[in-house]
């Protein structure tokens, strides 16, 4: 199955909102609960921030705001959340812009491991490979999946610091050169 990498638009801003939701739903409800899941997502996927952040990312050439979505099946879709696979965004570091932060990299749990992160991630550091010596990721200490993904793609962990999202909650910070 072929896979449309392409810059996010308005259009894509609730399916965005809801690959979120779902993702940190699988990725997080056991760690933080499924009530502060959705406390989370609805403050920092918020419809509004989403459509500042792909309309930044496009008026830049050194951000982007990637959605994938499956060729095969996007003429027959219908609901909102099933028309994104996943989508990934990046912008500078704000200490160093000549490191890219990977601000945010979500794909459907069904599709975890199906190559749709790499498909991202490999259009980004294409893209951006002139723009960026290193890119950088954070998630928490606790995400098997994501640390997983990270270490898998050439990441290295680079930092530890103390989540804001819960007590007792690390998170790790990765980097890549490119």
């Amino acid at each position: 199955m072929s896979r449309d990498i392409r810059q996010a638009t308005v259009e894509d801003v609730w399916a965005v909102h809801e690959t979120a939701r779902k993702s940190w739903h699988a990725a997080y409800d056991e760690l933080l609960g499924p009530e502060r899941v959705d406390e989370v997502v609805d403050d920092w996927y918020a419809i509004g921030d989403i459509e500042s952040s792909i309309a930044e990312a496009t008026d830049r050439n050194n951000a982007a705001f990637l959605v994938a979505d499956s060729k095969t099946a996007a003429s027959s879709r219908t609901a909102f959340d099933e028309a994104c696979d996943g989508f990934a965004h990046i912008v500078p570091w704000p200490e160093d812009g000549r490191v890219g932060y990977l601000v945010r990299i979500y794909v459907q749990p069904e599709l975890w491991g199906e190559g749709v992160g790499t498909a991202l991630l490999d259009h980004l550091e294409r893209d951006l490979a002139t723009v960026f010596d290193r890119l950088r990721a954070a998630t928490l200490a606790d995400n098997d999946v994501g640390i997983s993904f990270y270490a898998s793609r050439g990441f290295e962990h680079v930092e530890t610091y103390d989540s804001d999202l819960a007590p007792d909650l690390e998170e790790y910070v990765y980097e890549k050169q490119l």
